[in-house]
């Protein structure tokens, strides 16, 4: 076996750590998963055949994204070649809810019962995944060049220049949510949609100050397209938890003046 920096290597397989990592998030994902359906009173057998959906359209979504807005061009064999790098969270983020979308339909099951499982073990998954950014050198914050700043893990070495390691951040803050989300799913909320909606926003918010300090960001024109995403959800999670409180409320009334006849 031959150890590098970024992986190793057994009879000439080459095994990366960034993929080993994903591959422990997506586990750890479904397990988690697993055991908060009882909150919502589905089966553990719902998550497995989720997962078949929304695991390899995860990872399909997260090359076309990539693809999309890298600044190389890419032909047609090399979009396929996913083991040379080249994935992005909020692709896989789209490609999971897709997923979902289907699954749900095909299997008469409510969507919001599913997301708001599906957002805790999501965010487990990507604190976990943000982890492999380091060993593939990849998601780098902008170059630092005060020497009272280069130091690990608050910098990073790529490739001989020190960057802020904004995969940790955004690691750390991933698995503070998944925490919080935990607790919230098992103790206190139960009203459909509004876990979906904290995580639009909480993952919004986080990504889009996050973004601010990457240093390998993909852009649309002029604009970080991560960072314009994170606002555009975070609006939507807001727009989503006004509507479902909203509802609730109204639902409430309605029972008193009921209960009052």
């Amino acid at each position: 076996m031959k150890l590098v920096i970024d992986g190793f290597s057994i009879f000439g397989l080459e095994i990366k750590f960034y993929g080993i990592l994903i591959a422990i998030g997506m586990v750890l994902g479904v397990f988690v998963a697993c055991k908060l359906v009882k909150y919502r009173k589905l089966k553990s057998d719902d998550i497995i055949v989720l997962a078949l959906y929304v695991l390899p359209l995860a990872i399909v979504g997260a090359r076309l994204y990539y693809v999309a807005f890298s600044e190389h061009s890419y032909t047609f064999w090399e979009v396929f070649q996913i083991w040379n790098g080249g994935m992005a969270i909020y692709g896989g983020v789209i490609g999971g809810a897709v997923g979902v979308v289907l699954y749900c339909l095909i299997h008469k099951k409510n969507f919001f019962d599913i997301a708001d499982i599906a957002v805790v073990a999501l965010i487990l998954g990507q604190g976990i995944g943000r982890i492999g950014c380091y060993f593939s050198s990849c998601c780098y914050g902008i170059e630092v060049t005060d020497p009272s700043l280069m130091w690990f893990p608050l910098s990073t070495q790529i490739n001989g220049v020190w960057h802020l390691s904004t995969f940790f951040y955004e690691s750390i803050c991933d698995f503070i949510i998944f925490f919080v989300f935990l607790w919230l799913f098992k103790n206190k909320v139960r009203t459909r949609g509004v876990m979906m909606s904290l995580y639009f926003i909480c993952y919004g918010a986080v990504r889009c100050i996050i973004e601010t300090f990457r240093g390998d960001s993909l852009y649309i024109g002029s604009l970080k397209v991560s960072q314009l995403l994170s606002l555009l959800l975070m609006l939507l999670g807001i727009i989503l938890l006004i509507i479902i409180y909203t509802k609730r409320r109204k639902a409430n009334e309605s029972n008193k003046d009921i209960k009052g006849i």
